[in-house]
């Protein structure tokens, strides 16, 4: 069941938005990343991003490597919402195909989980520009194993 992310019931989310709303990683401060919609059922999430000059290439629109960066960034919020707890899913390999040009403002990126394994995984996802029109697809494979927590 799709559903709104709350920041004020950040406790009653699945445990990877519960992580994202209690701290930010820096890379997604950097591409501006907002939750807007989940479906812990189905693997399925919509992330706004705000994505400006600190983004851009040098000739003002948003630069290849930093649209990959999102697409791995919502792609793997899907895939946290189907893991259990003390799982992640690290992607092994991404394909992004680049449509149109994005440039200063608020993009849309959907992923969703199209298959979860054992372990392995595939996923779907889409970026657009707030008009709309797509900017890129991408397809990618991640890797379902334990966390590991630091020997001292």
């Amino acid at each position: 069941m799709r559903r709104t992310v709350d920041p004020a019931y950040k406790d009653q989310y699945p445990a990877n938005i519960q992580a994202i709303l209690k701290r930010a990683a820096p890379c997604a401060v950097w591409l501006g990343q907002e939750l807007l919609e989940i479906d812990a059922e189905t693997g399925w999430c919509r992330i706004a991003y705000n994505l400006g000059e600190p983004q851009f290439n040098r000739f003002g629109a948003v630069h290849g490597g930093a649209i990959a960066c999102v697409m791995d960034d919502v792609l793997s919020v899907a895939a946290g919402l189907v893991l259990s707890w003390g799982e992640i899913a690290p992607t092994l390999e991404m394909k992004v195909s680049y449509l149109n040009q994005a440039g200063a403002g608020r993009h849309i990126g959907e992923a969703s989980v199209r298959k979860r394994g054992r372990q392995i995984s595939f996923l779907e996802a889409s970026l657009m520009r707030e008009d709309g029109r797509i900017v890129a697809t991408a397809s990618g494979t991640i890797m379902i194993s334990v966390l590991k927590r630091p020997q001292a």
